[in-house]
């Protein structure tokens, strides 16, 4: 009787002991796979991360090249713009200059008839007070000349410029320079840099 009773309490032994082992294996068999699926859940993580950080990173390349494209394209349009205001300003230079130089080329003569009329007046000594007068008008012409920017070429003595005088006579003599301008027929003017009529003069040598 005791016999069995005890071989009955191993045998209950065993299988709690086995019950147990049973309960620890699963356990850590649930312990194992939620750990790799922790693993595995990081990595997808990461993964995303990664892809998103790569996504951000060619959008912001694509815009650096947009704006570096519209920098240059600025950068012309200003440049042509600046070019487009400095042909604008010697056009209008140029207009102005062309402009003037018809107006006074209209006058010229005018002025050219007084002075001859000077001429004559100073070998009459009795035309005393029209001289004056007509010194005066003349005198207002120059002064109008030069409020204007128009000059008189110098030319008389001076060595011959063929950009600025115009020789209708030539003489040769020993005791004058060479391409000296020994008389003046009409007086030349300019404005700035630009011829409005040439000095007709005479040349020596």
């Amino acid at each position: 009787m005791n016999e069995k009773k005890q071989h009955k309490n191993t045998e209950e032994y065993k299988a709690e002991n086995a019950a147990e082992v049973d309960t620890a294996v699963s356990g850590g068999s649930d312990v194992t796979s939620g750990e790799c699926g922790d693993a595995s859940g990081a990595a997808d993580v990461e993964m995303a991360a990664n892809d998103e950080l790569d996504a951000v990173k060619k959008e912001l390349e694509d815009k650096s090249k947009k704006c570096e494209e519209y920098l240059d394209k600025l950068q012309r349009t200003a440049a042509e713009f600046d070019n487009f205001k400095k042909r604008s300003v010697k056009e209008k230079e140029a207009l102005y200059a062309e402009a003037v130089s018809d107006v006074i080329c209209s006058f010229l003569p005018v002025i050219d008839n007084v002075e001859r009329a000077l001429q004559a007046i100073s070998e009459d000594s009795s035309a005393q007070s029209l001289k004056d007068g007509v010194e005066m008008v003349f005198k207002q012409f120059g002064d109008a000349l030069k409020n204007l920017g128009v000059e008189e070429i110098k030319a008389l003595n001076e060595t011959f410029d063929p950009m600025w005088h115009n020789a209708v006579m030539h003489v040769e003599d020993d005791s004058l320079g060479h391409s000296v301008v020994i008389e003046e027929f009409q007086k030349g003017y300019k404005y700035k840099d630009k011829v409005i009529r040439y000095s007709m003069v005479k040349v020596a040598n």
